[in-house]
């Protein structure tokens, strides 16, 4: 809302955590200036979950002997259908990527892109511009690790993000 970044909010405020940060909560925004209006018609940029789940494993968390990028969620029961979290082009899909098994990126055109890892079955390819909350793909696994769950990242130019930062 101020163009500040969440984690200079947190900095200046000497909050270790950002996500612990609550509506209400007062805090020094360090800028002059003004607040720009949020959308409240239900078509903002804002982020979405990419799938009703549980979160398994957090941002930075040790999972598997490797430090978390994002988060990996655990499909409720019956849902598996994985939704873009926010509308951007298709710039990247491989069937198997570098451990992460079936994975597509999809550019958010300013900077922020989001990656979704685990794929059993992908509705899209490469070039596809899609809206937020389009089907994209299933839950799957990859490797030798047969769970099913959803790797998910928010990268900002190319840099691995906190998805709680985003993420309503």
């Amino acid at each position: 809302m101020y163009n500040v970044e969440l984690d200079d909010v947190a900095r200046i405020n000497r909050i270790l955590d950002a996500s612990a940060i609550e509506a209400g909560q007062l805090v020094f925004i360090p800028t002059t200036s003004k607040p720009v209006a949020i959308p409240t018609d239900g078509l903002s940029d804002d982020f979405g979950w990419p799938i009703r789940g549980r979160v398994i494993s957090s941002f930075g968390q040790n999972y598997n002997n490797m430090i978390n990028k994002g988060i990996n969620i655990l499909p409720a029961a019956t849902d598996d259908i994985i939704f873009a979290s926010r509308g951007g082009r298709v710039v990247f899909y491989s069937e198997d990527f570098a451990g992460y098994g079936s994975t597509i990126i999809i550019d958010h055109g300013d900077g922020l892109s989001s990656v979704y890892a685990r794929n059993a079955e992908v509705f899209i390819k490469a070039g596809d511009n899609v809206q937020k909350g389009a089907r994209i793909a299933r839950v799957g696994s990859a490797g030798r690790d047969k769970n099913k769950y959803l790797h998910f990242e928010i990268r900002k130019k190319h840099v691995p993000q906190n998805p709680y930062y985003y993420l309503p």
